[in-house]
């Protein structure tokens, strides 16, 4: 770790997570000076952030950064596996199209491995310099607002310093200290995952992420290395208390009876070894920032349910769209306020083709697969059997879904097809006499389907 030198930089980054470090890195080998802060240097430890869809490896390759994904253990994941009441359907994801006899792959890992690696490369770049310390506090300009850079306290000396920069960028994740301040839009929970390790387990479909649904939120399951699989187990409303055993008994209840019984004997040995962890499940629209001299970004600014993985991959592909919108080239220094405004305005709306397609199918796949009324459950079972029908009806979804295929237009025409053919299956062995209760509640379940995805179209594209 290298120690401040000076006090000014191009660019003081708040926050050394995937985010943060690879950011450094970046602008870094572009020649600007970086102030790398994070509070503490340590390897994360994490239940989330560990699975990589293959639009963000794809992003890591344009970044320079694919080695980050080495030597860390790391699982080649090739798609998924639905289970829907012990029905199962595989979801392989699409072929390269730069070369056809591929099969596009994502990565599963330990989260703080990956981390690790990422500041690794962040340190080894030229013109990053790294510190370890607590930003307390976002200084501005008192007459015009204007973003000068933070005070942080030191925690080797605890004594108060201040960094400058033309840029800060506030990178400080799901539960930042200053988004507040700069995004009104209030963050929206509505479950939380509990984590836990399971020891050498057996999945039924190797190499892809395992979604479980039922009659209960939906289960996740995929392998984080070689001897190690993660299950997160969705938990709605308030979540029962850990000590006094509720937690486990509620896993405990829901698990067993749910979960493929190759799983079963990991799954119970990991019950009476493993710590059980967990993480609230966030949902925050995106918002353009007008604050000059001020970025905010990965889950400081932007969050979606973790459950279709797809963070990560938003995340290092605004990084994308970051280095080549404010690289030398089209603004040579960040000085130019002016110039880096306009630039970042494009940002905000380049980035919606992406990041629309992620967020609204993470948020429309929770509400179907946490189905908790009669018209989701319909929408649950129309979406299994859509994906059972093969073809475009699982390589669009799983393109859309893996980063693959920034289209929303694509990815509306899919959500509604699915509740067309959910009103499809709700008639299919259905007598004449049923037709007419049943031409009633078709209407509200696509009524229901446009409540689930319209309103976030909206936040989303605003």
């Amino acid at each position: 770790m290298t120690e401040p030198i000076a006090s000014q930089y191009d660019v003081v980054i708040v926050g050394a997570g995937v985010v943060g470090s690879a950011l450094g890195a970046t602008f870094g080998r572009q020649g600007r000076r970086v102030l790398l802060i994070e509070r503490d240097w340590a390897e994360p430890d994490r239940i989330v952030g560990e699975l990589l869809q293959p639009g963000g490896v794809r992003a890591l390759e344009k970044l320079g950064l694919r080695q980050c994904l080495e030597d860390i253990d790391a699982i080649n994941v090739v798609g998924y596996a639905i289970s829907y009441h012990g029905e199962n359907v595989s979801i392989a994801y699409a072929s390269d199209h730069n070369a056809p006899e591929k099969t596009l792959e994502g990565r599963s890992f330990h989260h703080g491995r990956f981390v690790s690696k990422l500041r690794e490369a962040a340190k080894n770049s030229p013109n990053v310099t790294v510190l370890e310390a607590t930003v307390n506090e976002i200084i501005s300009d008192k007459v015009t607002s204007q973003i000068l850079g933070v005070r942080c306290s030191n925690r080797k000396t605890e004594l108060s310093e201040y960094y400058y920069g033309a840029l800060t960028v506030v990178a400080d994740g799901t539960f930042s200290k200053f988004r507040r301040d700069y995004i009104s839009t209030p963050v929206q929970i509505r479950s939380h995952f509990v984590g836990i390790v399971l020891k050498d387990a057996v999945l039924p479909t190797p190499r892809h992420g395992h979604v479980i649904l039922g009659d209960h939120p939906p289960i996740l399951v995929y392998q984080i290395g070689s001897n190690e699989t993660r299950m997160l187990v969705d938990v709605q409303g308030k979540l029962p208390s850990a000590a006094n055993g509720d937690l486990k008994r509620h896993l405990e209840g829901v698990v067993s009876a749910s979960i493929p019984a190759c799983l079963l004997p990991s799954f119970k040995a990991a019950m009476q070894t493993e710590r059980l962890r967990s993480m609230p499940n966030s949902y925050l629209p995106p918002s353009a920032n007008d604050t000059h001299g001020l970025l905010l970004l990965g889950d400081a600014y932007n969050m979606r349910h973790p459950l279709t993985g797809g963070g990560m991959t938003v995340a290092l592909n605004d990084i994308v769209l970051i280095s080549d919108l404010l690289s030398p080239a089209r603004v040579p220094s960040f000085d130019d306020t002016n110039l880096v405004v306009s630039q970042l305005n494009e940002f905000y709306w380049k980035r919606k083709n992406l990041s629309t397609v992620i967020n609204i199918l993470a948020q429309a796949l929770y509400a179907l697969f946490a189905a908790n009324d009669s018209r989701l459950r319909r929408l649950q079972n129309g979406c299994f059997r859509y994906f059972q029908r093969g073809g475009i009806y699982v390589s669009e979804p799983i393109g859309l879904l893996s980063g693959i295929l920034p289209v929303p237009f694509l990815l509306i025409s899919h959500f509604f097809q699915v509740a067309l053919y959910s009103i499809y299956v709700l008639f299919q062995d259905a007598t004449w006499s049923q037709y007419p209760a049943l031409t009633v509640e078709s209407v509200s379940v696509f009524w229901k389907a446009c409540l689930v995805v319209l309103p976030m179209l909206w936040s989303e594209w605003r």
